[in-house]
């Protein structure tokens, strides 16, 4: 709107000046006035130019009186200049930044991309992950399903422990010989039913073992026992304070001797593998690893044994102690011989003597024939033919023959200390 406002100021500004300019022209030519003694035709001229200039300087003069513009245009180009080269620096570093912001853009997108590629793949494992979770609910649900069958399960082999309790019950009556392995039976099935965890683990196994406990039963009717209740398979010393591993291992030895031992005695008539009750095993691994001596470990038939059934076996512990010194006195007594006849009761008497003695003072007896000295035939009947040869009172003393521990033997020597002919 300013640029009309100049351009109507120099119109009428000129028409003017070219006005006036045409009127002083043609006045002064008509009287032929002359300036600086020119003729009147230059004079007419130089009126011309200056009317020319007039208009120029004023039309000029007026836009810079009347435009800002046009004033900075005339007298502060310069400056002017100099502001647009600072402008169009300001606004090449602002192009710079903002290349460098359009670059830091695409840096942004390609890390969004790369977000959003994360996400996707985020979400993928989520959908992994779920769908894994619905598998591990229904395992789950399928875990759940079989332990209640397995609680059914165990609910009817109490009610078979219980049934087979009443049929060792009724046997016991039939056999006395029975009586000891239906107590360890009943004892056995009490704590099978406390041990439900176990039995979930074990549970098939236990129905094999009732199968063949019941076959077993039946056997024991016609069949013979081949091993007592309480005999001991194998013997043997392990370290205390140690590792539950390590006594194990021993464990596992002194059963592989059990099994020779077995073997040897039975060949292929019987079922030489060896079975242990899982608790009662730790229970004996606990007790050795607590204790601070050195323990006996006896493997023994856990009841009597019928040719043909898998061999049980319990697991007996005695603190190994130190009883006698080599040569240290065990027992003495004092005897009448009257004649050769004597010579044997006097020899049975006295050993049961010793044999009570050391018991007392500690060493383990056979569960089955409660003996616990060991002394050479030779060595017997050299004593019997020793004692045969005198009459009177005679005082028997026997010695241990070495150092001996609380698991045995006891080796003997005995001597005829005194007779009275």
């Amino acid at each position: 709107m300013e640029g009309i406002y100049l351009i109507i100021v120099m119109v009428i500004t000129g028409g003017a000046i070219a006005f006036i300019g045409d009127k002083l022209g043609t006045k002064i030519g008509k009287k032929r006035l002359s300036i600086f003694g020119l003729r009147p035709r230059h004079t007419s001229r130089v009126i011309t130019v200056i009317t020319g200039a007039l208009i120029t300087g004023l039309s000029i003069g007026s836009m810079a009186v009347i435009s800002e513009n046009v004033r900075t245009a005339l007298f502060g180009m310069e400056e002017l200049n100099a502001a647009m080269e600072s402008t169009q620096k300001s606004l090449g570093a602002v192009v710079k930044e903002l290349m460098d912001t359009q670059e830091e853009f695409k840096r942004t997108d390609a890390d969004l991309a790369n977000s959003k590629k994360e996400i996707e793949s985020l979400k993928t494992e989520q959908a992994e992950l779920l769908e894994e979770s619905e598998r591990l609910k229904t395992g789950n649900e399928r875990l759940e399903s079989e332990n209640s069958e397995l609680a059914t399960q165990n609910e009817n082999l109490s009610t078979s422990n219980s049934e087979l309790s009443a049929q060792n019950e009724n046997l016991s009556n039939a056999n006395a010989e029975l009586e000891d392995n239906n107590k360890k039976l009943g004892e056995f099935n009490l704590t099978l039913t406390a041990d439900n965890e176990k039995l979930a683990k074990d549970n098939a196994e236990l129905e094999e073992h009732a199968k063949n406990l019941r076959e077993g039963l039946i056997a024991m009717r016609e069949g013979d026992i081949v091993l007592k209740a309480g005999e001991v398979l194998a013997s043997g010393t392990i370290g205390g304070n140690r590792s539950a591993d390590e006594i194990v291992a021993d464990i596992d030895k002194l059963a592989d001797i059990a099994t020779r031992n077995i073997n040897e005695r039975f060949g292929d008539d019987i079922d030489s593998s060896v079975w242990v009750y899982e608790p009662e095993l730790q229970d004996a691994v606990e007790k050795i690893s607590t204790s601070s001596q050195e323990m006996i470990l006896r493997i023994v038939a856990a009841g009597n044994l019928v040719r043909g059934e898998p061999i049980r076996a319990g697991l007996a512990l005695y603190p190994n102690n130190h009883v006698y010194d080599a040569e240290e006195l065990v027992y003495t007594g004092n005897y009448e011989v009257h004649d050769d006849d004597d010579a044997e009761p006097i020899v049975r008497e006295f050993l049961s003597s010793v044999n009570r003695a050391a018991v007392a003072k500690g060493i383990l007896t056979d569960p089955i024939t409660h003996a616990v000295g060991v002394m050479e035939g030779s060595q017997l009947y050299e004593l019997i033919d020793e004692i045969s040869a005198v009459r009177g009172r005679i005082t028997l003393a026997a010695y241990a023959r070495e150092t001996t521990q609380s698991i045995g033997p006891l080796r003997l020597n005995i001597r005829l200390l005194a007779s009275n002919q």
